[in-house]
């Protein structure tokens, strides 16, 4: 699970294509930093933030994007955000 925060990952390829959790995304996300850290072994850990928010950020665009098939208008308003603020987004990720 470490694999998917690290960047540069193609762990998307290796995901079943429908998988079904019983803990919330919350506890996911902590139990890959846990392996993480334990991953780091002794290394100092830097960007934790970024890293975590860009990753969990760039998979749900993916998901939002695809699930409304590409309509921008309808991701925006499925995600809350301004569409302007969508499209700036997509751009930083490389997925408009």
């Amino acid at each position: 699970m470490s694999a998917v925060i690290r960047e540069g990952a193609a762990v998307a390829a290796s995901l079943p294509t429908r998988e079904r959790r019983s803990q919330p995304l919350r506890a996911c996300v902590q139990s890959a930093l846990e392996i993480y850290f334990k991953d780091l072994d002794g290394h100092d850990a830097e960007g934790i933030y970024d890293m975590v928010i860009g990753q969990v950020e760039q998979a749900m665009l993916e998901s939002v994007m695809q699930q409304v098939r590409s309509n921008q208008t309808r991701a925006a308003e499925v995600l809350g955000i301004n569409r302007s603020t969508l499209r700036k987004k997509l751009k930083l990720y490389g997925l408009l």
